[in-house]
């Protein structure tokens, strides 16, 4: 589902503390900037996250980290911005990609309200209005402390229109970061001894009307890898009795992980409850995310198997997440499947070491660049809004 002004609660007017206001352009850098406010809070516990975006976007309801979801901007009039910016004073500003507007450039200057463009490309940038004018783009992107962007082309044209080196910075791109969850040390070096040299494979956040194409998959497979062990997680514990079931009735030899069972050397599925996926995702070089099997489904986020060292597989299912699927695939990490050969064919093919190896490398790259992103843009936020409140608090 995704928010409406219609839809939101009544926001009468600024709250107290500071206030970040960030502005996206796509769904993807909407949710890396909540999750940017999310982690900034943990240390300035009275911030407040002011979220707007584009028109054209899709933002889910329950997005963790924006505390205020204003909506659409108003249309870029002196009387609308001058309404917009009086109602909320944010302390700062952090401007993701391009579709600037001149008047509310302009009144942020006057203000001195600070801020941030961030993760702007070659095709977001600005044309020169006219030949024969005086270029205005300059004064434009003067009023941002810095500019970050990851294209090397949009600073070298920065550059040209007069902004200064120090302004203008290659940085990677904006991206969702993830803090992966831990697992048992013990019960790591446990399992890794009791699976040995079995190829594993994990299927995260199955739902029950995905679970006979996961099975078909896994019966595929075991005709030419009859080692191959599938950990089995659903989608929320309360569908473990379903599971059970199903796998009772499947044929297949199966061990309960949360009834206290070990697997052997004849288990062909391990069935876990979720609550340790960073336990499976360490132990299993291809993950398949469930929950996005079917078409129309949000899905979940790989970024956490991916941090862990898995390939990422998926169905068409990925509403939610679906940029993020895209850089994934883009750099090899991940691979969308559609039936239960397919998938099976996919497991067989990333069983051999260094093919999943691979695309997990690639997974792994893609996440921490976007941590490496999230962690210089906190600090850069840390230090600017420090330097507001000193000077407030002098002046």
């Amino acid at each position: 589902m995704a928010l409406s002004e219609a839809s939101m609660p009544d926001q009468t007017g600024r709250p107290d503390g500071e206030v970040l206001w960030v502005h996206a352009t796509s769904t993807e850098r909407f949710l890396a900037l909540c999750d940017l406010g999310a982690r900034l809070k943990t240390a300035r516990p009275d911030l407040v996250i002011l979220g707007t975006w584009e028109p054209d976007m899709v933002v889910p309801e329950d997005t963790e980290g924006c505390d205020i979801a204003a909506g659409l901007l108003p249309p870029d009039t002196v009387v609308d911005v001058r309404a917009f910016l009086d109602r909320w004073r944010p302390d700062f500003c952090i401007w993701s990609g391009g579709r600037l507007r001149r008047t509310l450039l302009r009144r942020m200057r006057e203000q001195e309200l600070d801020a941030l463009l961030v993760d702007v490309t070659e095709d977001e940038l600005p044309s020169r209005t006219s030949r024969w004018l005086p270029d205005q783009r300059k004064r434009m992107f003067d009023g941002f402390s810095a500019i970050l962007t990851a294209d090397p082309v949009v600073r070298a044209q920065l550059l040209r229109i007069g902004l200064s080196p120090q302004k203008v910075q290659v940085s990677g791109r904006l991206r969702i970061s993830t803090t992966p969850p831990g697992c048992n040390d013990d019960d790591l070096e446990d399992m890794q001894s009791t699976l040995g040299s079995r190829p594993v494979w994990l299927a995260a956040h199955v739902r029950p009307d995905e679970l006979p194409m996961v099975l078909e998959s896994q019966r595929i497979a075991l005709r030419l890898l009859h080692r191959l062990i599938l950990v089995l997680s659903p989608d929320g514990a309360a569908n473990l009795e379903i599971f059970r079931s199903a796998l009772r009735d499947s044929g297949l030899q199966f061990a309960d992980w949360e009834a206290g069972d070990v697997p052997d050397d004849y288990t062909q599925i391990l069935l876990t409850d979720g609550e340790e996926l960073g336990l499976w995702y360490r132990l299993s070089p291809v993950c398949l995310m469930g929950g996005s099997l079917l078409r129309g489904r949000e899905g979940h986020s790989p970024l956490d198997a991916a941090a862990l060292g898995s390939a990422i597989l998926h169905g068409p299912g990925t509403v939610r997440h679906q940029e993020i699927y895209a850089q994934l695939a883009e750099v090899g990490a991940a691979e969308c499947i559609y039936t239960a050969q397919e998938l099976a064919e996919m497991v067989l093919h990333l069983s051999a070491p260094d093919m999943a190896a691979e695309m997990a490398l690639a997974g792994w790259e893609a996440v921490t660049e976007g941590a490496a992103v999230t962690d210089e843009l906190i600090d850069r936020v840390q230090d600017l809004l420090d330097e507001r409140e000193a000077h407030h608090a002098t002046s």
